[in-house]
């Protein structure tokens, strides 16, 4: 095998139907961080085919023919083979691939070995600053990319050669108004049997550095990694061409010059940073696969936090925000730690009652890719244009998550919400809700999540208690035509929260009526003021009186 396995060069139109991805024995693929050298690598091989030089890979509907190989300890040198018997997406066997020339090219999204607490040892891709982009992640193995002829009628195997590591990827430097901020999680890192970081980027209120008795109130926004400044803060210097910026540039220019200016409320403006080795992001809960993150970032980053950057430490200056993931993780955190957080500044949520898990019926569906009736199967749709066209089905997302990485691996948002509402399976990994290649429910399973993580459902069964403490905390805004039908979710929350024996609760719902996923009343990029504002006059009219306010 190492003989031929070396042969890169070939005959471009020697037609096949089977790829060997083979891992070349050179000192480039020694971990840095091992003294010892990588004699062998688990993981997963990912192999595109596309058209043309551009392997589109991160879409689920405009994405290269994609196929998935898991590999355990195989060798420095050694390799796996990609055939009819691998799963692909869009196409699911390399024998439905048309006979042609393709551009053929290969990653190994490389798994670390975690021995955790429960006493489970799994094998799961860890974050290298990448938010779990396992084509961008640092150490991960790559190929370049080759010409090849794949003929379905013929039997021959060319081999292709990861020979290449991927970078790291450099973190932002600080500024003088923005700082970056880490720690080691004591809670994380025990759950997990090796030293777990959680971090944050800080954007610093104009007069933090010269009042240096002041404390302020925090604004946490949650959602997916990402290492930019807080609300985009961009200089307008930062822009490269300022008759022409792009709507994230003219949000970020449009907050510098509020923040900076002289009526803009003083506030600690904090991003998030706690992936997961399942997700870029670890949906701010303790959860049986993750571990205990909402712990950790309430009790160990936000304290430590506020007392680096004179936060005011107080629950009533806490405000949460974000918006899909990061608006489930707004109102999660406020719901499961009422007493630690001030208010909830909640966009298009993820699903926050499980009857409608997106579309799926986790309390009494059966199928979680088809309606199905006596003679008939309808597809459900997992994304929508907001003209209500459908983008790709359940089955088509789930499937390309399937093909990236088995078990729950592939960093995904199925994935994700697998590790974080599902309960350990036997082997350690997440439990299936559903069969990944049928969607077959497991009712059990789904009972399981549910009954721990329907954030309407734990309400209402804890209404008694929570009712006082998330009274004028709660406030919610989501398109009617969420390309994610998370607005339907939304609708079952509002009518426990606000009508029947609830009628008059002290709740805000805001809809926009052609709203995509996306949506808020603050849309306008040159207005941070409006939703800023809003948040600062509710912690002034939520402050005791005394309280030492900017």
């Amino acid at each position: 095998q190492r003989k031929w396995i070396a042969q890169v060069s070939h005959d471009l139109r020697t037609p096949m139907t089977a790829l060997s991805i083979g891992l070349e024995r050179t000192q480039r693929l020694l971990k840095d961080d091992d003294p010892e050298g990588r004699a062998n690598f688990d993981g997963r091989v990912i192999l595109a085919i596309s058209r043309t030089e551009a392997f589109e890979v991160a879409s689920v509907t405009d994405t290269a023919q994609l196929f998935g190989v898991s590999v355990d300890s195989v060798d420095n040198g050694g390799s796996v083979t990609v055939d009819n018997a691998s799963l692909g997406y869009p196409l699911r066997s390399l024998a439905d691939v048309p006979a042609g020339e393709y551009w053929v090219k290969a990653w190994l999204n490389v798994y670390t070995t975690f021995e955790r607490a429960d006493g489970h040892v799994v094998k799961l891709p860890m974050d290298h600053g990448d938010g779990q982009t396992w084509h961008t992640k640092p150490g991960n193995l790559v190929s370049t990319p080759v010409r090849v002829r794949i003929d379905p009628d013929d039997d021959r195997v060319v081999p292709i050669t990861l020979d290449e590591v991927l970078p790291p990827i450099e973190f932002p430097a600080e500024t003088e108004w923005v700082k970056n901020f880490e720690i080691v999680s004591e809670r994380v890192s025990e759950f997990w049997g090796t030293e777990m970081r959680i971090g944050a980027r800080v954007l610093l209120p104009r007069g933090w550095a010269v009042d240096r008795d002041r404390r302020y109130p925090v604004v946490i926004q949650h959602g997916h990694y990402s290492s930019a400044p807080p609300g985009n803060f961009t200089s307008p210097d930062e822009v490269s061409d300022p008759e022409n910026m792009t709507r994230g540039e003219r949000a970020g220019t449009a907050l510098y010059e509020a923040w900076t200016g002289d009526d803009f409320p003083r506030f600690l403006l904090v991003t998030i940073q706690h992936p997961t080795p399942y997700y870029d992001d670890s949906y701010a809960v303790n959860s049986e696969n993750q571990g205990p993150y909402g712990d950790a970032i309430t009790y160990e980053l936000l304290p430590a936090l506020e007392e680096a950057f004179r936060g005011i430490g107080e629950p009533w200056a806490r405000i949460l925000t974000g918006g899909s993931t990061g608006g489930w993780e707004s109102i999660a955190q406020q719901v499961l730690y009422p007493d630690d957080f001030g208010g909830a500044w909640i966009f298009y949520p993820d699903q926050v009652d499980f009857h409608y898990y997106q579309l799926v019926d986790l309390y009494d569906g059966t199928n979680a890719y088809f309606r199905e009736y006596d003679w008939l199967r309808t597809p459900i749709p997992g994304s929508r244009d907001v003209d209500g066209r459908i983008r790709y089905t359940m089955e088509h997302e789930n499937i390309y998550e399937e093909v990236i990485g088995t078990r729950y691996r592939s960093g995904g948002q199925w994935a994700a919400w697998n590790a974080t509402f599902g309960p350990v399976a036997d082997d350690g990994y997440p439990a299936a809700i559903w069969d990944p290649l049928t969607g077959e429910i497991d009712r059990e399973v789904a009972q399981w999540a549910l009954e721990h993580w329907d954030l309407r459902r734990h309400m209402e069964e804890n209404w008694e208690t929570l009712a006082p403490k998330l009274a004028g905390k709660l406030n919610v805004f989501t398109g009617r035509r969420d390309n994610f039908y998370l607005e339907q979710a939304v609708y079952e929350l509002e009518t426990f929260l606000t009508t029947g024996e609830n009628l008059g609760y002290p709740a805000r719902f805001e809809y926009g009526e052609k709203g995509n996923h996306g949506w808020s009343p603050w849309r306008n990029p040159e207005d941070p003021q409006g939703l800023y504002g809003d948040m600062m006059d509710h912690v002034r009219e939520n402050a005791p009186d005394g309280a030492p306010l900017p």
